[in-house]
């Protein structure tokens, strides 16, 4: 097993990283939560695989479980399933020591995570993610928001977890087109920070591709580790940490125009990403071989690096020009300078956006 610290002075935390450590969560869950009850919130495949291990672990060490269950898909990423959630609370008596438990992808955690910020202004906040998506990224560093018709992600709040604990056992029950789509933040990762994850990535790609456990575990805590460093140094996103957004920027537009679900989170990150990556190159800021290293390894994980043909470009500059690292309407893209760094470049040509993405 492997921990990985969160610094964040009173909201720090521990995430625990390994093959079949669920059965302890019980026991990490109660040095950081003295309630006596917990709201498990998954949905019905993943309650079913994991329910009772996890329920079993969180009675065993004094909680009274009561599980919620919510709908599977980004479509139920709503305030219909927040407000779903205060009911539950509400009706079950949870108090301010009572952790809300997420068990699940990214959907439930933060769905839950926004509850867990709300609900008697705040709750113990566990995460418990079963994808591989969630594991590299989501349930780590505090974002939780629930969509709105009109954008992704735009009602929400920073609530940091006080535990987070990925499973990589868990992993094994995905559908290969998950897989695929977790992989896109794996290479954000490498993009963002590390050229010698990249590198890792590279030669490893195929090994994350068969689920083999050595590699996914090594894979995770090398993406939280990257992830913990930039949150500790720009927790609520004022600076550095947007660079976390690179190739979400086209993928969130993607996202929203498409319809939610109809292409997973990180197949539209991967399009942004060879998007950022053909945009850089086109402004020259960065090299073709390494623009070409970063769309083929999108493209060897599986992934699509291009624009569907069927979305409107007026509306996708629309929706771009709204994304949160915009100001006052201009066109903002993370874009890499080389393979391990990255910078926020706003006031982009939206004549140069359209020749490259369109």
């Amino acid at each position: 097993m492997i921990s990985v610290r969160v610094n964040l002075g009173a909201r720090s935390y521990n995430i625990y990283i390994g093959n079949g450590i669920l059965a302890g969560l019980g026991s990490w869950v109660r040095e950081c939560a003295d309630g006596e009850q917990a709201l498990l919130v998954s949905n019905r495949k993943v309650l079913s695989l994991y329910g009772p291990m996890v329920s079993n672990s969180l009675a065993e060490h004094g909680y009274r479980v009561v599980s919620v269950e919510i709908g599977d898909g980004e479509k139920y990423k709503n305030m219909a399933t927040l407000e779903k959630l205060y009911d539950q609370a509400y009706s079950s008596g949870l108090d301010r020591h009572s952790p809300i438990i997420a068990l699940g992808g990214g959907v439930v955690g933060d769905v839950a995570g926004l509850a867990a910020a709300t609900y008697l202004r705040g709750v113990p906040f566990v995460q418990v993610p079963t994808s591989l998506l969630a594991q590299v990224d989501s349930s780590v560093g505090g974002k939780v928001a629930v969509n709105h018709p009109r954008g992704k992600n735009i009602i929400g709040a920073f609530y940091q977890p006080t535990l987070v604990v990925a499973d990589t056992r868990a992993l094994r029950t995905l559908p290969p087109r998950e897989i695929k789509c977790a992989l896109a933040e794996l290479i954000k990762y490498g993009i963002i920070g590390s050229a010698g994850f990249f590198n890792w990535l590279e030669e490893n790609i195929d090994k994350l591709l068969a689920l083999h456990e050595g590699a996914l575990v090594y894979a995770v805590a090398a993406a939280c580790k990257s992830k913990a460093q930039v949150v500790e140094e720009d927790e609520t996103e004022q600076g550095r940490r947007a660079i976390l957004n690179l190739g979400h920027t086209a993928g969130h537009a993607i996202e929203t125009l498409s319809g939610y679900g109809v292409f997973c989170h990180g197949e539209a990150v991967a399009i942004g990403t060879a998007a950022a990556a053909r945009l850089a190159e086109a402004m020259g800021l960065l090299p073709a071989d390494q623009a070409r290293r970063i769309v083929d390894l999108l493209n060897r994980a599986g992934l699509p690096i291009s624009l569907p043909p069927t979305l409107d470009s007026d509306k996708m500059i629309a929706v771009m020009r709204r994304d949160k690292k915009s100001h006052a309407g201009k066109l903002a893209f993370v874009l890499p300078l080389a393979i391990g760094s990255v910078q926020v470049c706003d006031d982009l040509p939206e004549e140069l956006i359209r020749q490259v993405l369109f």
